[in-house]
């Protein structure tokens, strides 16, 4: 039994009662917080952010990278209650400070909370349901991995992520690619992996990675985004791929020497290409309709316009995932070694996330235009840096209504893609959200889900310092030498 089993048991023992009480002391200190931070409005009778109010939210991105550190086991039993006061304190300031001015008019607060639910029921729709679907198709790929068998798989899934998104792709291959590299698996190639497949790959099309899909819902053509990134991940995608091989190189040396002064037998000869072999054919028909799913909600609102805004494709998903579960058999998710904690600690952490960020993008959308960002560089690095510690889609959001003069429509962000100076500054915002968003754990959301998945298989991953350190050393250079050649 692996320590994540055990985490899991205790977990689901404990939990609930915990969770109550954290909750309800998150909602104390969300009433106590109206107290000490009266709301402020401006002329036009909008809310005024106070920067105050983003420290949950540091606090949280905080914990989630000491807390491991400095005792992993309480982490492991006491995340959700870290996360679920945050997420309630921040919730309940939003609900009472922000309330309507008269009964049944729309309130910010109220509003605020109610996109951010829709926002995270449609995320984890995706993250999960690929997860579990994911599950139920197992890929056999035959012969040992070595480097260049490993280059081979990364980049089909830096291809593939941009037909069943970063999610879809990372689910399917980090077991396969896990297995393959069995006796010589390090926690490098899951960052790497993280970095191709999880992240940079999916940047040529809007379902390959959440932020270029909300571009997608907002004008941005579905294929300008393949004609103009095109060179940007071609770039990316071969210059990780070529570190990777140099890397994988040094470690499969190493892992020979330190088998002959063991006195052990050497590995059989690695090979040179995949060869998979893939089980699953209910899996493989719910993971086309999980990505069938990302098209209902915008089929429907143009075939009837005057339709709720409510989540359909993310129920279809979340229907698919359970319908998949249900029919795959027992011992396909045993090959998979299939779990459910690892989509229950990111759907709970991502929970708090997600509500703590609240305030963070709502000082972004208030202050952004004021902030001196009105250049491909400046949008590079700001959509960069924010994708790195906040979600990158709502992030790709926010910097693309900055770059909008007025309000963000289509025609709008059509017009902007007519003009040399717009078409540069959404290439910047678009390489920066995706390409970035591997620069932390949760910069993606597949990050934390692989690394979650790689842990529960006994690999020791980085903390939450430790990989952005690796992160810095291999991935930022190459996004700077993307800087200096594409956007400069």
């Amino acid at each position: 039994m692996h320590g994540d089993d055990r985490v899991e048991g205790k977990f689901l023992w404990y939990g609930p009662r915990l969770w109550v009480v954290t909750a309800l002391l998150g909602v104390l200190a969300g009433w106590g917080a109206t107290r000490l931070l009266p709301p402020t409005f401006d002329d036009a009778g909008i809310p005024i952010i106070p920067l105050a109010l983003v420290a949950p939210f540091a606090l949280l991105l905080l914990t989630i990278a000491v807390a491991p550190l400095v005792d992993a086991r309480w982490w492991h039993q006491h995340f959700p209650d870290v996360a679920f006061f945050l997420g309630a304190l921040i919730a309940t300031y939003y609900l009472i400070a922000f309330r309507p001015a008269a009964p049944g008019a729309p309130g910010y607060g109220s509003h605020a909370i109610l996109h951010a639910g829709m926002e995270y029921y449609s995320f984890i729709a995706l993250v999960g349901g690929l997860y579990v679907v994911s599950g139920g198709i197992l890929i056999d790929l035959r012969g040992r991995a070595g480097p260049m068998f490993n280059v081979f798989l990364l980049a089909f899934g830096a291809i593939v992520s941009n037909a069943i998104g970063t999610t879809g792709a990372s689910m399917l291959l980090i077991r396969p690619f896990m297995r393959a590299n069995h006796g010589r698996l390090t926690p490098l190639h899951i960052v790497m992996f993280i970095f191709i497949v999880s992240n940079c790959g999916g940047s040529l099309t809007p379902i390959g990675d959440p932020p270029l899909y909300l571009g997608y819902l907002k004008g941005v053509p579905f294929f300008w985004t393949t004609a103009a990134l095109i060179g940007d991940w071609a770039f990316t995608v071969g210059a990780l791929l070529t570190i990777f091989f140099v890397i994988d190189t040094a470690l499969e040396r190493a892992t020979e020497r330190a088998r002959a002064l063991a006195h052990l037998a050497p590995l059989e000869p690695a090979a040179f290409f995949p060869k998979p072999r893939i089980r699953g054919t209910t899996g493989l028909i719910c993971l086309g309709l999980m990505i069938a799913g990302v098209f209902i909600d915008p089929a429907l609102h143009a075939f009837a316009p005057h339709l709720p805004q409510l989540p359909f494709g993310a129920t279809f998903q979340i229907l698919v995932a359970a319908t998949a579960y249900v029919l795959t058999p027992k011992e396909t998710l045993k090959a998979n070694e299939f779990s459910f904690f690892p989509v229950k600690e990111v759907g709970i952490l991502f929970l708090g996330i997600f509500l703590t960020m609240i305030p963070a993008l709502g000082y972004l959308a208030a202050n952004g235009s004021s902030l001196g960002i009105d250049s491909p560089t400046a949008f590079y690095f700001g959509t960069g840096a924010l994708s790195a510690v906040l979600d990158n889609a709502p992030t790709y959001l926010n910097f693309l209504q900055v770059a909008v003069p007025g309000e963000l429509t289509p025609d709008a962000v059509r017009t902007l893609l007519q003009s040399p100076g717009g078409r540069a500054n959404v290439i910047a915002i678009s390489t920066g959200a995706v390409f970035f968003g591997a620069m932390t754990y949760i910069g993606n959301g597949p990050n934390f889900m692989v690394r979650t998945i790689a842990e529960s298989a006994g690999v020791k991953m980085p903390s939450f310092f430790g990989y952005l350190f690796r992160a810095i050393a291999l991935l930022l250079p190459v996004l700077v030498v993307h800087w200096v050649i594409f956007i400069r």
